[in-house]
Parts: C-alpha cells; structure tokens; sequence
C-alpha cells in the first residue's frame, strides 16, 4: 500500500492561500510572536524566537506583550517593576495581531505546570476568531520558562497545544534536529516540544546560550514551514 497523501497539509496551504487572496495580500509571510513576561526570561527567548524568524527571507515579524492583568503596585511588591520596564516599548498584542498573522510563536512562564493566568485571559478573548476559523491553518508554536528544572516545562507546552488544536492550527515544536537540547554537561531546557529555559528559585539564571539558539531554531522552523505553506 503506498503512503497515504498528506491531505491536512494540502488543505491548510490551501486555507493559507485562499485568505491571501481574499486580503490582496503579497508573498510576504507574517510572524508573530506573542509572549507574556513577568520578569524578562520569556521576553528573552520571544526575542531570540523573532530574530531566527526574521532570519528567513520573505518574513515579516512582529513581536507583541499580552496585556498585564495584574496592577502596578502588585508587580511592584512582586519585585517584576524592573523587568516590565525592559518590556515597555513592546507593543501590547491584540486579537487582531493573531488574525492578521500567517504563523504564531506563543511564550509563556510556566505556573503550576500550565500558562500563565495573563496568557491564558487573552487566549480566551479569542473565541470570536475561533467561530469565524480565523486561525485555521495557521502554524502555531509555544516556548516556555520555568522556575526549576523539573517545572513543568514540557506540560505547560503540552497543556498550550491544546488551544492551537482547538483553534485548527498546525503545531510546530523543536526537532532534535537542534542538537542543543541533548547537551548533557550543563543544565539546560529545550525539548521536542519547544524551547524554553530555567530561571532559578531566585530568578537570578538567565537564558543560556544554548536555550537562546533554541528559541531562534524554533523561530527560523516555525518561518520556513509557514513559508512552505503558503509558497
């Protein structure tokens, strides 16, 4: 019997195409990264994430903060006023910057071994885009940031698939195709389902060389797979 044909990624190029025409768009591919960061380890990797996708030729990248849900003097109390000043002139993301997008890399801290509340919030404010399948086809990505080793990084990817299921989009991780993530001289994060990185009990660690070059691995495959899909 021969290889099945693969009719879910004919049908999303096609989706991709079709949207395209009806905006009179270009051949440009449109990337977004939106990521929340409370203390600027997520707002690292979502930089890193955006510079390999604006690696690729024909990208266009946009990097957008979800919005805030807790007040000023919380963070403050919480320590994160420094990193949220780092972050200030990222503009804020919108539902629309998702519709408006061909691909989509989401960060995320990780809380109890899922997304933050602020992620989670914003993801749902966007059922109005999932009634119209505006996001269908689209390739949508996670990377992620834990406190520990052992954090709950990789189900706080997991756990965030489900979303870009629900919403039709085709999921994109960290092959091993990035040999980063099977260093064993040093603590590192990554896996297969996407990059991420450990901050510290203290938050003191910062985002290592290798977790770095996996965030852009993630961007430059999450760029090139989008721009397969709609050449």
């Amino acid at each position: 019997m021969g290889a099945e044909f693969p009719w879910g990624i004919m049908q999303s190029s096609l989706i991709l195409l079709k949207r395209r025409e009806e905006d009179g768009r270009d051949s440009t591919v449109k990337i977004l990264v939106a990521y929340y960061s409370m203390y600027g380890h997520v707002f690292r990797l979502a930089q890193a994430a955006a510079e390999g996708a604006g690696s690729v030729a024909g990208a266009e990248v946009l990097l957008r903060r979800v919005p805030e849900t807790l007040p000023a003097e919380v963070l403050e109390k919480m320590g994160a006023m420094e990193g949220q000043k780092r972050q200030s002139q990222v503009p804020v993301c919108t539902v629309g910057d998702l519709a408006g997008a061909d691909g989509i890399i989401f960060g995320t801290p990780t809380r109890f071994g899922n997304m933050c509340g602020q992620m989670r919030q914003f993801l749902d404010a966007t059922g109005g885009l999932w009634a119209k399948g505006a996001l269908l086809g689209k390739v949508g990505s996670v990377f992620t940031s834990s406190n520990t080793q052992h954090g709950g990084q990789e189900t706080t990817i997991l756990s965030f698939h489900l979303y870009l299921l629900h919403q039709g989009m085709v999921v994109v991780g960290l092959p091993y195709s990035f040999q980063g993530q099977s260093a064993m001289d040093e603590i590192v994060g990554c896996s297969p389902y996407g990059a991420s990185t450990i901050a510290g009990a203290d938050g003191s660690r910062q985002p290592s060389a290798i977790e770095l070059a996996g965030a852009r691995y993630q961007g430059l495959r999450v760029a090139e797979i989008t721009k397969k899909l709609i050449a």
